[in-house]
């Protein structure tokens, strides 16, 4: 994610296979690494809590709202992933799954990434002032719990429930962009997020077991082994799917939340069928754990 970080100076030497990119190039490794298109993976859930605040008569929505809204979300979350790259640059060094990633692969320099993650962070900041004083004044704190989770991992293995804490974050701040600070009944919504986000979040560590145990990466499967990890984690999700539903017979949403819920949950259930087998544990946790948000937005602008 880098834009115009390059050098005056002529590109040195590689000191390895080849050397950090500047400039576009720099920014474009960045945004690749990051995968800075799944960013749609969270809009849904921000757009969950704008509109829940309209279905409960609270505040107007404009279209420049809406794109402050986006740009929020791309920026946050793209502070929050180069973090936990330049965090994780060692671990990630040494594990077969991640060695090919920006920063232990030489494509990409620590000190490139850290410009552009503090560009991102100030971008952020700058957006949620935009957005209102709220916003504003809660957008630092958003980013320390962001970027708190990256290292978490390294000290509990409560870490994929701070995960879900991090994506939590988004119908709040959408909630907080039209009608300042959210109602109770919004952290129905935000607590079945956690857990579903710590189930999957858990399933998706099995890839990482053996290599978890090897270094002292602090995950539940690591810690509880694989079959109390995925009982584990069916249980969050059973429970996020109560949450869920608890959200809409709070908002009164009725029959088509209801149906996304339902939607949901079936979603899930596969999940957890095709994590049975290593190789379906990728298309898992990046296919049908993107759904879930659009479903669930879906569910509440036709209810």
């Amino acid at each position: 994610m880098e834009s115009s970080f390059s050098s005056s100076r002529p590109i040195k030497e590689p000191r390895g296979p080849t050397s950090p990119p500047a400039g576009g190039a720099a920014f474009h490794e960045f945004a690749r690494d990051i995968k800075i298109e799944h960013s749609l993976f969270a809009l849904p859930f921000a757009f969950l809590g704008l509109l829940a605040a309209l279905r409960t008569g609270r505040g107007t929505v404009t279209l420049p709202l809406l794109l402050l809204v986006l740009l929020a979300m791309v920026t946050a979350r793209s502070a929050a992933m180069g973090f936990n790259r330049l965090l994780d640059a060692e671990i990630d060094a040494r594990n077969p799954r991640t060695k090919d990633r920006a920063i232990p692969s030489g494509r990409l320099s620590k000190k490139t990434a850290a410009i552009i993650v503090f560009l991102f962070s100030l971008a952020f900041v700058d957006i949620a002032f935009l957005i209102n004083a709220t916003a504003g004044i809660l957008s630092p704190i958003a980013l320390a719990i962001l970027f708190g989770y990256s290292s978490t991992k390294r000290h509990t293995a409560l870490c994929h429930l701070v995960l879900g804490i991090t994506l939590s974050l988004a119908p709040l701040g959408g909630w907080i962009a039209v009608a300042g600070m959210p109602i109770p009944e919004l952290f129905l919504l935000a607590a079945g997020m956690i857990l579903w986000v710590a189930g999957f979040d858990i399933l998706y560590s099995l890839l990482d077991l053996d290599f978890d145990r090897r270094h002292g990466i602090r995950s539940l499967p690591a810690l509880i082994g694989p079959f109390r990890a995925r009982i584990l984690a069916a249980l969050l999700h059973a429970a996020a799917f109560s949450l869920f539903l608890a959200f809409g017979r709070q908002l009164d949403l009725g029959t088509a939340w209801n149906l996304s819920c339902l939607a949901v949950g079936l979603l899930l259930t596969a999940e957890h069928i095709l994590a049975r087998n290593p190789r379906g544990i990728p298309i898992a946790f990046f296919h049908l754990n993107a759904a879930v948000g659009f479903l669930l937005l879906g569910g509440l602008y036709f209810s």
